[in-house]
This record gives C-alpha cells, structure tokens and sequence, in this order.
C-alpha cells in the first residue's frame, strides 16, 4: 500500500511503515497524517501474518514535527478540539496495548510531534549519525507536546531530564539522546537499524511500555519520592523566576507532569490533552508561531529577495575593517566555504582581525565542535592585507570601517576604483542613511547597505538597506549572500538609524528618561526583565556604550530635532563630560564593573537624579519601556521603512530581544489591543510629551476593528 503519507509493506512477517509525505517539503505531523498513520497501524495490528511493525522514515528527516500551520490561529471550537486529541490518545493507546511489538527505527531528525510518533512505539533505535537531532521544541513556539509527550517522557527519561527537554526546547544527538533514556539503542548504518529492528521484534513478541507496567520504576524517583518532589518544586521556582507568567506553555509543562504522575496514563493524557487544548487557544502560542516559526522559517529562505533576479553566487568576499564587526563578518564567511580578503589600513591590523576567528576556532576546539583541521581551512581562507587592489576580484564588498561619513566615503572611492563595475557594494553602517554614503559611488544603483549585529558570530539578523538609488540585483545579492552564511535577513528602506537602530535607541532613551524622572535605576531595569526584554535599558546601553549613542547624535547633521533628542542629548552629555560614565568598556557607566566581580549599578546615580520609589507605578514603567519600541516600530511601517509587520516583527525580536510571547514589537500592539494601546499612547502624550504621537494609520486601524497585520499603505512603500 502507498499514498500520499506512507508506504506500507510486509516481509517475512515483519510489516513496515515508512512515512513518505510525497506532497510536504518534510514529514509533519498533521492531523491528516495521524489519521492515515492510525488506519494503516490498526489494519498491521488485525493482521495474523504480522508479528511486529516497524516505523521509518523514506525521507532525510525522520519527522520535523507538528505542522504548525494548522495552530497559528486560536482554535474555533475548544471542545471539539479536546475530543479529537483524546480520540487519537486513544487509538494510539489501542497500538500500544494491542500486543504487537512496534519499533521505530529513526533514520533522520524526529523533533515534537515526530518524536511523539516514536514514544508510541515500544521500542526506539536511532542512526548514529551526528546531523540527527531528537527532542521536543514545542516550548519554543508557545506549546507543550500534545500528542503524548508530556505525560510519557518523565517514565524514561525521569522527572528532572523530562523536564529540562521539555521547558527548554531541547535537542540532543543521538549518543546522548540514548544517555537519557530518550532512545533505547543506537544503530552504525541503515542496514544495521533496520537489523536491529526486526530482531528487538522477534526477541519480544508481548511488549509492555513503561507507563502501563506496574514493576517499571521512573529513573531518579516517582513523584513522590524525595528526588521527584525536589525536582518538581525546583523547577517551579525557575520557570517563575525565567518566565515571570509570560510564557504559559511552560507552566502548563509543570501542571501536566505534576498531575498526570500521580495518575494512570489514560487519566494523564486526557490531562495534557485539556492542557494542549488551552495553550493552543493563547496569544503567546499564536506570536510565537506566526513570527518565531513561520516567518522566520521564511526569512531564512530569502523570501525579500526579488524573485526576478538571478541568484547571485559570493565566492569571494572583501571586508574593509578588520575591528570587531569586521573580524566576525571574516568568520562567518569564511566558515560557509567563502574567499576573504580582509583588508585594513596596516597588514598587522587585519591579522588582528583574523586573530578573532582563531579564538571562536581554539573554543570551538575545546568544546569538541570542531578540529584542527577543520580550524586550520577555515583560517586559511582569510587573507589578510593592506592593499586596495587585493579585493579587486571579489564578488562583493562589504565596508566595515569607523561610523564616519568622510572616512566611508574615502574607501568607497578607492575600492570602487579597482573593483569590478558589475559587483555590488555594501555598507555596514547601523545609523547613516545609505542613500547619503551611496553619493560616494559611481554605481549606486550597486550600493546597499548590510548592517549585521554584534557579536556577528551570534546575532543572527542581517539589516539589508535599500538606498533611493540601490537596484534588484543589489537586494538580491545582499540576501543571497545572507541566506548563505545562515544569517537571517530582512530587508527595509532607507532612513537615519533605519529600522532596528531607531527603534532599539528608544528602549535606551526611555530608561534614561525614567532615571532622570526619579524612577530608580535598579526598579527600571528589574521591570523590563520581568517584561521579557533579555536585560534591562541600563544594562544594555553599556554594552553598546554612551559614547556610541553620543557620537551618533553628534553625526546627525538636522537641525530640527525634537524636544525629547535634546533631552536625551542633555543627558547623555551630562554623565560623559561632567561624570565620566562611558560605558561598560571603560568599567564605568550606569553601572561599576570590579574586576573578578559581578557588575552593580552605580550609586551615585540615586543623588544625581533624586531616585524616588513613588516617581511612577510599575504598570506605568512597563508599558512606556515596551510601548516605544512598539510606537516607533510601527512608525516606521508607516512612514515606509519597514516593507512589512512581518519584517518589523522579526527584526525586533532577532536584533534586540524585544519578548517574542509578543510576537514582536509590531505584534505587541495587537496583544495590549490597539485601542488600549492608543489610549494609554495618549495618555502619555498629555503626561510625557509629544513623542506619543500616535499615527493616524493606526487610528483608522483602531476604527475598522483591524489588526496591525492588516497594515496597507502601498503609496509608502518604496516597491522592490
């Protein structure tokens, strides 16, 4: 038997299953899919010829997971969603009672609900290979694993690793996936997994899954054991402290381990089926899916290219700097197989430059994540130089030199005048408008900007920037180029600061704006963790430095700036000049850095600025660190700079850590509710100034009963 889902066939006794989603890029686990896998199951369980069945995969991946398509919206009717899950609990129960041995034999990565597929199975061998990952990463995109995993992986694994592959979203390999329990065996070759199979079968005709034998005890202890109660209550403690409520997939994680552990399985299941149920009816798993899984996944495959442009192949990249962003850029190119030439004033400049990549390499080496071989081709493919003419040949040039207007415009003359009039150009720059660098450039219809974030190595956005003049062929390079050093693009229209910078510096500017109103430093920054920013607006500016911000001020040549940018300006001036707080760099900004101690927030700041506890309730200083970054995130769709919500979303999630529960900065409105969000907007605006000003668009939004998503101004986009 074949179809669309699988292939079923019998030998010697031995059926086999083997998954084969003809018309999916991968094997999902979707409801149509469950309900072919299940028929064909129960018709190996009625056959007399049969005495075991194994399951597989005909493709590369064993199973990607559920296919998440069908989650993105809340669902319809709560009630008739619980019935169905319950229903496929129990049929998948009748094929685990039925007393036929089923084996999986994972040949490929099995994630979620594929990996769900296999606990259904009395027994798990998987391929040795190092590519393969096992796990469940439903947490990732707001949800717990429904389709039995939750209730049964504590009976293999134990309470405490159950947990830390669930709350995490945890992926192993598969010598350690067999370490913890997940997966019974390992196989060395196809040949030997499917051996292995077939003999585990013959060798165990009445199999009995763990959670429906009574002997069976659960590795570090039950639930009531001194090991699981420590465990449990442990980890309650944390989900609070990491999650503060945002994330409700992982609190429902605990409650179905909690009391389905204290239950026979069935009564478990319809536990994490009513559980499942509820967290798929949540905001948070409708965000997390619709920007942290889909559109990301789509971004990753170049969906901002311009479809009519060929691809554009970098096999040789030239970097001009060879300081910190451009020592990375080297890296990360280098290690997708590229030529670089990294050129700076001085050869001992860019072999400073290569000396990073040697350091991620000697790490990387140490963690067993690579060899010296592999370390010593990668660094051989970094030439380093102090001749212009060296880059001559490459492909594409990305600059990476002081944010400097002359300085740029120095080397783009000099670089364009030896490199080829067909390759495209790009700029690094985070804050200068690519239409103003490209006047340097006899070919702007090549200059683009490609604004990566630090450290390069990690961040995994990429900021494409299209000037006035920049044409298809630049886009498509700049994203193709991204696509292949596995970075994650976006691509938005020119302005000062772009979109990621301009939005970033307002979360910097409100937390100076609060300090300064009396609010204390370490309640501001508390408060915005409790949010889900990753660290507090403080924090964050001394990683990226006063002097940055200061210096980007310095360089904006209007004249014309508004109230609040004089402001932030006074203040920033204030702690450099007159207090010399510089920035985590230097050891001194918002907060002390002694050395061999962990960082604490300068006192002095509670005098300089009357730090009053009263100054503002806590609801008041959430909202105002989280609604301008939404504001001027959806200010720049609005004005055009961001093509999409999509877009907006992405960047603000991936390029400054604004809490993906949201959805991202753009989503966020959505999630308060866009009349909420516009009252509290006005609010502020009587209170706080006119940087509150909401846009009009918005309004008509709120008016029509509209989401954000359904954003439409084509006159403003700038068509690439």
């Amino acid at each position: 038997m074949k179809n669309n889902f699988l292939q079923y066939t019998t030998n010697n006794g031995i059926a086999t299953i083997t998954i084969n989603q003809t018309e999916q890029p991968t094997n999902l686990f979707s409801f149509e899919f469950i309900k072919t896998y299940l028929e064909t199951a129960e018709q190996a369980l009625a056959d007399e010829k049969v005495k075991g069945i194994i399951v597989t995969s005909g493709r590369r991946i064993f199973m990607a997971g559920a296919d998440l398509r069908a989650l993105m919206k809340p669902i319809d009717d709560p009630e008739a969603f619980f019935k169905s899950i319950m229903e496929m609990h129990k049929r998948f129960r009748a094929i685990e009672t039925g007393g036929k041995p089923f084996v999986a034999a994972i040949n490929g990565t099995a994630l979620g609900g594929g990996m769900e597929l296999c606990l259904n199975c009395h027994h798990r061998i998987v391929l040795n290979n190092i590519k393969i990952k096992l796990g469940f990463p439903e947490s990732k995109v707001g949800l717990l694993p429904g389709g039995g995993g939750t209730a049964k992986t504590p009976y293999l694994m134990g309470i405490q690793n159950a947990l830390m592959y669930m709350l995490q979203g945890k992926e192993a390999r598969p010598p350690q996936a067999l370490k913890d329990g997940l997966v019974d065996d390992v196989a060395d070759s196809q040949e030997d997994l499917m051996a292995k199979a077939e003999k585990w079968i013959l060798e165990n005709p009445n199999p009995v899954q763990p959670w429906d034998n009574k002997k069976h005890k659960i590795p570090g202890g039950a639930f009531w054991s001194p090991g699981g109660v420590q465990t449990l209550v442990g980890a309650a403690g944390n989900v609070t402290k990491l999650t503060h409520g945002n994330y409700p997939a992982q609190k429902y994680i605990l409650s179905v381990t909690h009391d389905g552990l204290q239950l026979p399985i069935d009564r478990a299941l319809e536990v994490e089926a009513r559980y499942f149920t509820k967290v798929c009816q949540s905001k948070e798993a409708s965000n997390m899916i619709r920007t942290g899984f889909m559109g990301i996944q789509a971004a990753k495959k170049g969906k901002a290219r311009p479809k009519e442009e060929p691809k554009y192949e970098v096999k040789k990249l030239g970097i001009l700097g060879a300081g910190m962003m451009g020592a990375g850029i080297a890296y990360v190119s280098a290690k997708a197989g590229m030529e670089v030439v990294l050129k700076d004033v001085s050869v001992e400049n860019a072999e400073k430059g290569k000396t990073y990549s040697k350091m991620l390499l000697d790490k990387a080496i140490g963690r067993k994540r690579s060899t010296p071989e592999k370390a010593e081709a990668l660094l051989s493919r970094i030439h380093t130089t102090a001749d212009p003419n060296a880059v001559a040949d490459c492909d594409l040039i990305i600059e990476a030199v002081f944010e400097n207007p002359d300085l740029k415009d120095k080397v783009t003359k000099e670089t364009e005048a030896v490199l080829g009039a067909d390759k495209v150009y790009a700029s690094n720059t985070s804050t200068i408008p690519i239409t103003l660098l490209a006047k340097s450039s006899e070919r702007p219809e090549n200059f683009i900007g490609i604004h990566f974030f630090s450290p390069v190595d990690k961040m995994p956005l990429v900021e494409i920037i299209v000037g006035e003049k920049t044409e298809g062929k630049a886009i498509a390079a700049a994203v193709d180029y991204t696509v292949s050093i596995g970075k994650i693009p976006i691509v938005v229209n020119d302005s000062r600061g772009f979109f990621t910078s301009r939005c970033f510096a307002t979360f910097l500017r409100e937390g100076m704006f609060l300090m300064e109103e009396g609010v204390p430093p370490a309640m501001i920054e508390n408060i915005a963790r409790k949010k889900g920013m990753p660290v507090g607006p403080l924090a964050v500016h001394d990683e990226v430095t006063l002097t940055l911000s200061l210096h980007i001020q310095d360089s904006d040549p209007r004249t014309d700036k508004q109230a609040y940018e004089t402001r932030f300006y006074k203040l920033l001036k204030n702690l450099i000049e007159n207090h010399n707080r510089t920035g985590k760099k230097d050891g001194a900004g918002f907060y002390d850095y002694p050395k061999g101690e962990k960082k604490k927030l300068w006192p002095k700041l509670n005098e300089i600025y009357n730090s009053n506890v009263e100054a503002l309730d806590e609801t008041t200083i959430a909202k105002r660190l989280l609604y301008c970054q939404a504001l001027a995130s959806y200010r720049c769709l609005d004005e055009g700079v961001l093509n999409s919500s999509t877009d907006g979303d992405i960047g603000s999630v991936l390029g400054w850590g604004f809490p993906i529960y949201t959805g991202g900065a753009i989503s966020y409105i959505d999630y308060v509710g866009i009349d909420q969000f516009i009252a509290d907007c006005e609010m502020f605006k009587e209170k706080f100034g006119d940087r509150w000003t909401v846009p009009d668009s918005l309004k008509a939004l709120a008016e029509e009963g509209k989401s954000v998503h359904d954003f439409s101004k084509a006159d403003k986009l700038i068509k690439l």
